[in-house]
Order: C-alpha cells, then sequence, then structure tokens
C-alpha cells in the first residue's frame, strides 16, 4: 500500500488538505496527517514515500490523486528537503513539522523526541540551567531576554510552588510559527516546558492559547493528555485565552489565568520573582520552550555555534504580505533582511519593487530596500530604530501608503488597549487625530478635508504641518518611555519609521482613498 502524508495544519486545511487526504484514501492509500511543511505557496502539499525518499507534489486537488500516484503530475516538487525553500534552512527546532504524525509518541520517539528530557533528568536542575544559558538562548516572544538567566533567578526563588508558563498567544499579524509548532509538533513543547519545570522546580505549567487558534488548542489538548504518563510528576494543563491582543504581555497574560480582566500589572515585581498565583514563575514563549529540547539533546554548544553575534542559535522567521514564497524559513541569525525578503520570500506577489517591510508585527517598524543590508540580529535591529519581536515580516510594494500604516498602527493600539496607562489609553487616541490632521492638511486631495472638517479648529489650524508632525513625534516619545507594556511602548516604532523613511507620504501628492471613502 502506498504511504502518503498531507498536512493537517490549519493553513493546508483552508486551502483543501482534508479533501485532498480523503481522495487519497479512496485511491487505496495509507494516508498519514502531518504538520505543515511552512511553505504556503506550494499548499495543499502531498508526500509520496518512495524509495528515493519522500517525493513532493503542490500544490495539488483532490482531482490529481491518480496523477500524483504515477509520477506525472505537474507540480512535482521532488525531495521535499531539496527544494530550495528548504535547503538552506538550519531546523533546529521545527525538524519534526511536516515530517511526523503530530500526535503519535511513537512517531516523536522514533525522530528524536524525548532525548532532551531524557538528558535532563541525568543532569542536575543547575546544570540544565547552566546548560540554557551557554546556549545563548533568548527571549523568542520579543524581548530577547535570555532565558537561562530568567529561569536562574525562578530557581533561586524560595517558594512552596513554581510555575512554568508558555505565551501562546500569538496575536501579531503575520505571525504563526507558535501555531505551526502546536499543531506539527506538539510534544516539542511539551518536552521543553517539563525540562524547564525540572530545572526551576515547578510542579504545574500552563499553555495560554488564544482562542482564534481552535486546531491548536485541539491538538495540544490531545497531545497534553498522552503524554501524562511520560513528563509525571509534571503536569500541564491548556488555557483558552478571550482574544484580547494586551494578553499576548505576560503579566496581563497572568492576569487572565487567573480568572481576572487581562491587564498590564506594574513591574517590579517581576513575574520571575511574584507571577502567577504570586509565585515564581517561568514566562517564556512557544519558540523558546521548543528550542530546549534540542539543546540538552544535541548539546549547548551545538546550538550557540549558530548564529550572529549576542543572537544565538536560529529563529523561525515569518514571511507575509505581498511576498511570494509566503511561510515559515527556520534560519541561523545575521541573515540579511534583503536575503529573506528577496532570495528566500522571492520578492512581491505582484511583481512589483518592494517598497517597505515592517519587521515585528502590527507594533514594528518599517524599513526600506535602502536598509536591506541589515544582519537579522536582535541588536543590529535596536540599533536602527526596530525590533526582531516574534520575527514576522510583512513585505510591501510601492503602491503602499505609509502614512496610512502609520495611522493603522495607532488606531489599533487605541482598540486593543486594556486602558490601565494613560500614555497608551489616550495617546493612541490622539495619534489618530493628529495623523488625521497632518492627512488633512497635506496636498493629498479633498477627499480628507471634506470628511474631517471639525478638526481645523481655531487652535489646529495655527499650527503648520511640520509642527504637527513635530507634537506627532513628542506624543510618541510620551507612549515609548511612559507606556506600562509594550503594547503603547512600541506603537511609536511603525508611526517613526514611517516618519523617517516615508516622509513623503505625509506631505506629497499621492492621496488616501481608502480613508477618504
Amino acid at each position: 500500500m502506498t504511504r502518503v502524508f498531507v498536512s493537517r495544519d490549519m493553513a493546508s486545511v483552508a486551502l483543501g488538505a482534508d479533501d485532498l487526504a480523503q481522495a487519497f484514501a479512496r485511491a487505496g492509500c495509507e494516508v498519514v496527517r502531518t504538520g505543515g511543511r511552512g511553505l504556503f505557496a506550494i499548499e495543499p502539499l502531498v508526500e509520496v514515500e518512495t524509495s528515493e525518499g519522500r517525493i513532493a507534489y503542490g500544490p495539488v486537488g483532490p482531482r490529481d490523486a491518480a496523477a500524483v500516484l504515477d509520477g506525472t503530475h505537474a507540480n512535482r516538487v521532488g525531495v521535499t528537503a531539496e527544494h530550495p525553500f528548504f535547503a538552506r534552512q538550519q531546523r533546529f527546532t521545527f525538524a519534526r513539522c511536516g515530517v511526523i504524525d503530530p500526535l503519535s509518541l511513537a512517531d516523536y520517539a522514533e525522530h528524536g523526541g524525548w532525548k532532551g528530557l531524557e538528558a535532563a533528568f541525568r543532569l542536575s536542575p543547575q546544570e540544565v540551567v547552566d546548560a540554557v544559558k551557554a546556549s545563548g538562548l533568548r527571549g523568542r516572544g520579543g524581548a530577547g531576554f535570555p532565558t537561562g538567566i530568567k529561569w536562574q533567578t525562578v530557581r533561586d526563588a524560595e517558594a512552596d510552588e513554581k510555575f512554568i508558563v508558555c505565551n501562546a498567544d500569538e496575536g501579531d499579524s503575520g505571525t504563526f510559527a507558535d501555531r505551526m509548532l502546536m499543531e506539527g509538533d506538539p510534544y516539542c513543547l511539551i518536552e521543553g516546558m517539563a525540562i524547564a519545570g525540572h530545572a526551576v522546580g515547578a510542579g504545574h505549567g500552563y499553555i495560554y492559547i488564544r482562542s482564534e487558534y481552535p486546531f491548536a488548542v485541539r491538538t495540544m489538548r490531545d497531545a497534553v493528555a498522552r503524554s501524562a504518563g511520560r513528563i509525571a510528576p509534571f503536569t500541564l494543563e491548556v488555557r483558552v485565552g478571550a482574544g484580547a491582543y494586551v494578553c499576548g504581555e505576560e503579566t496581563a497574560l497572568l492576569d487572565s489565568i487567573e480568572g481576572k480582566r487581562g491587564q498590564v500589572r506594574a513591574k517590579p515585581p517581576l513575574p520571575a520573582i511574584e507571577g502567577l498565583f504570586g509565585k515564581p514563575t517561568v514566562i517564556n514563549n512557544v519558540l523558546s520552550l521548543a528550542a530546549v529540547p534540542f539543546i540538552l539533546s544535541e548539546g549547548a554548544e551545538a546550538y550557540a555555534e549558530v548564529g550572529f553575534g549576542r543572537s544565538r542559535g536560529t529563529m523561525p522567521v515569518q514571511i507575509a504580505g505581498n511576498v511570494r514564497n509566503g511561510g515559515l524559513c527556520e534560519i541561523g541569525f545575521g541573515v540579511t533582511l534583503g536575503e529573506l525578503v528577496n532570495e528566500i520570500g522571492g520578492g512581491t506577489a505582484s511583481g512589483r519593487p518592494v517598497r517597505a517591510v515592517q519587521v515585528g508585527g502590527p507594533l514594528g517598524a518599517y524599513f526600506p530596500p535602502a536598509m536591506f543590508h541589515l544582519p537579522f540580529d536582535y541588536e543590529a535591529f535596536a540599533a536602527a530604530g526596530g525590533l526582531i519581536g516574534h520575527a514576522g515580516i510583512t513585505v510591501f510594494d510601492d503602491t503602499v501608503d505609509m502614512a496610512r500604516m502609520a495611522r493603522f498602527a495607532m488606531e489599533f493600539c487605541a482598540v486593543e488597549s486594556c486602558g490601565k496607562c494613560t500614555p497608551c489609553r489616550i495617546g493612541s487616541t490622539r495619534g489618530v487625530e493628529l495623523i488625521d490632521r497632518i492627512v488633512a492638511g497635506a496636498p493629498r486631495g479633498a477627499g480628507m478635508l471634506e470628511i474631517m472638517p471639525q478638526m481645523r479648529n481655531a487652535r489646529t489650524a495655527a499650527r503648520t504641518q511640520d509642527e504637527e508632525i513635530a507634537l506627532l513625534r513628542d506624543l510618541c516619545d510620551t507612549m515609548k518611555f511612559g507606556s506600562l507594556c509594550a503594547l503603547g511602548g512600541f506603537t511609536p516604532y511603525p508611526v517613526l519609521s514611517a516618519l523617517d523613511h516615508f516622509p513623503e507620504d505625509f506631505g506629497g501628492a499621492s492621496a488616501l482613498p481608502e480613508a477618504a471613502e
């Protein structure tokens, strides 16, 4: 019986993978549902097991089963790992995604699963923490804080109970790595959390997943139940968020787990000292915890030898927007932004020139092609006025209007703010008004002027456009340094970068037709 592999990843299912799997089952094949490979341009993808290895075809539809099985389908990819998109990757964390049945314990073990946990149990808790420190692993959720130092703080804290919390509230636009990992290799995350529990002395963990990820929630709950005996005495529980973006901030997430409204807590005390239910808590992102099994099984040195500067190991980069090869690429730090966009991403899907790239989600900075020489590295991006964040890259061609994108950032913050601090709650609303006034005062057509005459009162009319822009910059400084959390603190990044790199959009001749409507 021919064995074929079809993804059950949410993105693949949205493109027709379930119908494809049924077609091959009707053709008499043994169908194995896997996670996604990460290149959406060739989904739905089917891989056929042969003596040469897995031969991939994609995209294919249910009517293509016969052509795939006899090897004549036009969209023959060949050996999956040899495809250019995958060939240059360094898959440490995502090595099993697209390869194994996500819920098969036997499949996971056969492909190196549990070796990290077994290695951790042979070491003392402090030796495990030391290994994570030596690897150079930094938080993959955005801040880039050294994971080993956070674990050391929790390990050294004296308490009768400690917790491990996984932040799987992946809310940034253009990011999907957490979802792909949880749907494609859930035991990897579970293993990483169990190692963390052993290292710091925590007996229980929570995986906090946003409600928009029903496949991931279901997969993780099944995986937690099936692996309970394997990770005992450590125990795990899945909690589902209500969709608030601010709950991606660690302290708001803790409030949500505790049954409260998700609002940011002032720090100190840090969660490592006083976190969930007032106890010392390790809070790490999915990708941080999922990197740990590799570090323990292969050695800290094997992880640390890959990377650039202080950014060690690999980063799963998610490329989205107006791009030809949208998907996930796990690669060592140091690759340039231009290589990611033009070589791995393949340039724009529209075929038009790239004008801007946003890195780090909806609150990340915009970079023009003149800055494509930047190495993908925490310090390099910080020095350039940006951030890597959760490593989401959104590509825009030359039809984008950057004033409109800057307005979107302020509006997004106003809508998603928890309301606890004034710079975020009020500053974002004033920011929207300021950008509207700047755009309305520029020679950009009559549309904006017609819908906002009330904004041109005596006080605002007395200010020139340059003075309004200076006021917007001052407001961004207030939000950046006065907000309680990164939601308000990072909103200035897209606004200021748009002002700095694309000033013509705030005073040029192009109109904002969508806003005028």
